[in-house]
């Protein structure tokens, strides 16, 4: 079995560079389905979403627990050699780790992470998640070992708009298990280092109600990859599904352009 890669092809024609999407724990390339692919493909990209090993349809749901970011990381790297040129690569949450990972061994156009897991690891953000919100940290906890959190824990982590019932429960639906070493990696066993990457120009985006990254930690990721930094009012941890997604494609176009991409 082959890794999973949604596809829109450029509206008016390839003549910017490919986006490549890298999505984060629990899903797969489906969360960019649902509005940033057919948006930037709009918009004259071609557009790619990878569905790491064993999330999605890809291969590897049999040994999930023993992938970790590095091996994500060859997955991007598999995706993007398959694209006829270097992408832009965009990471979210978990993902952001990945395309860090990714760029200790290869190169990139350019990279945007948003609400990326901080550059040192998940451990500050699960302490003050469990401080502030102690219910809703015992439930990402039971969804970290394996089991199933309620909807209304999944809505208040992800969502900052209130979400249609129906919306809700097909994104529930989808939800799955992470790889407890790619866990592990994030507390801080795999974490990328942000000195040994190959340097991109560089996005990092915060999602100013984020209920798990708060702003103020994504703006130390942006500091220490020496990055550009963007809060974004309005929305919730999965910017790309939340009832504002737009304004987030449209942050992430906006630098694009500035970067002359």
């Amino acid at each position: 079995m082959e890794l999973e890669i949604l596809s829109r092809e450029a509206e008016r024609g390839p003549a910017r560079p490919p986006l490549l999407f890298v999505h984060g724990a629990y899903v797969g390339a489906w969360c960019w389905e649902a509005h940033f692919l057919d948006w930037f493909a709009a918009r004259g990209f071609d557009c790619h979403a990878v569905s790491l090993s064993g999330h999605g349809a890809s291969r590897g749901r049999e040994r999930l627990d023993a992938l970790g970011l590095a091996d994500y990381a060859a997955d991007v790297a598999e995706a993007a050699a398959s694209l006829a040129q270097p992408p832009v690569l965009v990471g979210h949450s978990m993902g952001g780790l990945v395309v860090q990972k990714y760029l200790e061994r290869a190169a990139a156009r350019a990279a945007v992470l948003a609400c990326p897991v901080p550059a040192w690891g998940l451990a500050p953000s699960s302490l003050a998640l469990a401080f502030a919100r102690p219910a809703l940290f015992a439930q990402i906890q039971r969804l970290a070992g394996g089991g199933r959190p309620s909807r209304e824990a999944l809505a208040e982590a992800l969502f900052a708009a209130p979400i249609a019932l129906e919306r809700l429960n097909g994104y529930y639906a989808r939800m799955q298990r992470e790889s407890r070493r790619a866990l592990a990696d994030m507390s801080g066993w795999g974490l990328p280092s942000p000195w040994g990457a190959r340097r991109a120009p560089t996005l990092v985006v915060a999602a100013a109600r984020d209920a798990l990254i708060a702003p103020h930690e994504v703006r130390g990721t942006a500091l220490v990859l020496g990055a550009e930094y963007r809060e974004l009012a309005g929305l919730g941890h999965a910017l790309m599904l939340d009832a504002g997604w737009e304004s987030a494609a449209q942050a992430i176009l906006g630098w694009l352009e500035a970067q002359g991409i």
